[in-house]
């Protein structure tokens, strides 16, 4: 990181149910230190879960990792969807279907964006035990904007079950 930059936290969820999940975050995560302004400060347990949104299709293996990045909310989406293609998966592919890798971009320092490429806080949060439990784990204190603490968001007893199991 450059001396001096401004240093963002942010939080990414990684998600795969392709072609060995468990690898695909591990080297999801693995990748998140190499971009470039941004160190990687903690990654979660793995957690596998039903898969969300009702298309029948493998279970998921999750994980949040936390980052300190000097790059905008955009540049940041834009290093993560780049990580996406390097390891295989295709844009298109069904909202909610079977994917190789799949990284969001969860919170960014706090701050609240809406635009036609981005939505921070991601929305869902709160809803989703696959990220809300993994990000319980890093960062319990930590307030999403409109949500509160972490450690006070209520998991959600209607989700798919979900297991840590790393």
């Amino acid at each position: 990181m450059t001396p001096g930059a401004h240093r963002y936290p942010a939080y990414i969820g990684i998600g795969s149910n392709l072609q060995g999940p468990a690898r695909q975050v591990e080297n999801a995560a693995a990748l998140l230190a190499e971009i470039p302004g941004t160190r990687l400060i903690a990654t979660s347990s793995l957690y596998r879960s039903g898969a969300f949104g009702g298309v029948e299709q493998p279970d998921f293996v999750n994980a949040v990792a936390a980052v300190l990045t000097t790059l905008s909310a955009a540049d940041l989406l834009g290093e993560l969807q780049a990580i996406e293609s390097r390891q295989g998966r295709e844009r298109g592919e069904a909202r909610w279907g079977p994917r190789v890798i799949d990284l969001d971009l969860l919170v960014y320092s706090g701050q609240k964006i809406e635009t036609a490429e981005l939505s921070i806080p991601h929305p869902g949060i709160g809803e989703r035990n696959f990220v809300l439990l993994p990000l319980m784990e890093i960062a319990p204190d930590l307030v999403i904007p409109g949500l509160g603490r972490v450690a006070s968001i209520p998991v959600n007893l209607d989700e798919p079950s979900i297991s840590r199991i790393a």
